[in-house]
């Protein structure tokens, strides 16, 4: 097995077809096909052999597509770092997952350089693009004299494929190890589960150095998909990308809707094309996706999933009845239960911490045998995430394990403030947090972005929530910043936010 596989069955079930449009071209599968095994040719050429690992810095392009499908035909590991991370970070990673080859774009070259200067077996570095700093090699000239690989090296289904490392949201990253069995089984599940079909063009505005969109791509290879890809996301291009192909169908984090709704300029757009949009990686208020689908006439999917779980637990599904705030039912061949605090199973509607088992489950994390242990006990992923299973077995997420706040005893669970503070008109974003308190242990600190040109005051908002919460969950300090410290991917930094106690 070879998950690379994938992008060969496609061309073998569907012939050659426009694949995907970046920057005002499309590509054909086979166009990419044919690059793909010229990289892994290239890697050969570079002492790359089926185990070692490859590391990949670059925006959404052409070249991050061949960089997935190369490193895998050839038996290598794919290192997918996100461009926006800093050389500190990125050294991080390298210094764990040690590639043999890593391949950037000269946008951020200068940090890789500082990320992997002093390193005893730095990788060799590879530039896609021009300047390219001495030393470094071209990746074009690579391909130019590379034979191309003839076919995908076979791999085990629990060889590893990638080591997606977390955002680091409590601390340092983790590399989480998946492996073939793990991605193609889950591409080829979720495929099935989304009922999409190769007459749907796609639009795929998340970066491929993440999990969520290096899934998609996958997906959209086994179902045959066209698709338009954009170096980065933005409203307008975005919007622009809807009107000018026709987008029917389009996967996002809770953020990136946020920010087009409120794009002043969404009404010059014709969007009517627009009928899914899927949504994970963070938590979707009911809210937001009411007010989308109202303004764009279009259905929000919510999913539910983990790096962990390569990616997908739970996901609503086109033509399955919806039940708002549920991340749906769990995907067919995923077991999903909630556990309480000593592990004890808990019956419907009642919270606790979501624990996993499928065929997409990790290997583990790279080189951390007791994260390993803990997160895989009983042979269950254990998310760090709370939540609970209604009677009919739809799934709800509420918050993390992490971030519950217990005050005077009584848990309070951050996404409930959150939620009653993002329904005030005047409310932007919201992060809400534990301040320790010697009374009754922690006290309820919220952390308010306001609309733009609204005026709002800490105990307006206060009082907002006393009408809508029990006294024990209510904020007695809210914190007016510019912006909440979040993820690449959208996830509000709850540590940082913490810090900005202190």
């Amino acid at each position: 097995m070879n998950v690379a596989r994938l992008a060969e069955e496609s061309v073998e079930r569907f012939g050659e077809y426009p694949a995907f449009h970046f920057n005002g071209r499309w590509y054909r599968n086979t166009e990419i096909l044919e690059r793909a095994r010229l990289a892994a040719g290239a890697l050969g050429s570079l002492g790359v052999v089926p185990g070692d690992r490859v590391a990949v810095i670059l925006p959404n392009s052409v070249e991050a597509f061949e960089l997935c499908g190369g490193p895998l035909a050839a038996g290598a590991t794919v290192v997918p770092i996100l461009f926006v991370l800093t050389a500190p970070e990125i050294r991080q990673i390298v210094e764990d997952s040690r590639p043999r080859v890593l391949v950037t774009a000269p946008l951020f070259v200068d940090k890789v350089i500082e990320a992997i200067a002093g390193l005893d077996d730095p990788p060799r570095l590879v530039v896609v693009g021009a300047p390219r700093p001495e030393g470094a090699l071209d990746y074009e000239e690579l391909l130019a004299g590379a034979e191309p690989l003839a076919e995908p090296v076979d791999r085990a289904a629990d060889d590893p494929a990638v080591i997606m490392y977390t955002g680091g949201t409590t601390g340092r990253p983790k590399g989480v190890m998946l492996s073939h069995g793990n991605l193609h089984w889950n591409a080829v599940t979720v495929a099935e589960a989304v009922q999409l079909t190769a007459d749907t063009k796609s639009l795929l505005c998340l970066p491929v150095a993440h999990l969520f969109g290096m899934f998609a791509t996958i997906t959209g290879q086994h179902l045959g998909l066209r698709g338009v890809l954009l170096e980065w996301f933005t409203p307008d291009g975005v919007l622009a990308a809807i009107e000018e192909h026709g987008i029917g169908y389009t996967a996002m984090v809770p953020a990136m809707l946020q920010m087009l709704l409120q794009h002043p300029d969404t009404d010059r757009y014709d969007t009517r094309s627009l009928e899914t949009v899927f949504v994970s990686a963070a938590p979707m208020p009911v809210e937001l996706a009411e007010a989308f689908e109202k303004r764009f006439g279009c259905e929000v999917l919510e999913a539910y999933g983990q790096t962990e779980a390569a990616p997908a637990i739970a996901l609503n599904r086109p033509g399955v009845p919806r039940k708002a705030g549920s991340a749906g039912l769990p995907l067919p061949g995923v077991e999903v239960r909630i556990e309480g605090e000593d592990g004890t199973v808990l019956g419907p509607d009642e919270r606790g911490e979501i624990v996993a088992r499928s065929p997409g489950i990790m290997l583990g994390y790279h080189a951390l045998p007791d994260e390993t242990e803990r997160a895989l006990r009983g042979g269950w992923l254990h998310t760090g995430d709370v939540g609970y299973l209604d009677d009919d077995g739809y799934l709800f997420v509420t918050d993390r394990v992490k971030d519950l706040v217990i005050r005077g005893g009584q848990n309070v669970y951050p996404r409930d403030v959150e939620d009653v503070l993002l329904r005030h008109p005047g409310v932007a974003d919201a992060g809400v947090v534990g301040r320790p308190d010697p009374r009754l242990g922690e006290e309820i600190v919220a952390f308010v972005v306001k609309q733009q040109g609204v005026e709002l005051s800490e105990q307006e908002l206060i009082a907002f929530c006393r009408e809508r919460l029990a006294k024990y969950k209510c904020p007695v300090e809210v914190r007016f910043v510019g912006s909440l410290p979040k993820s690449p991917i959208g996830k509000v930094l709850k540590r940082e936010l913490r810090e900005m106690l202190v």
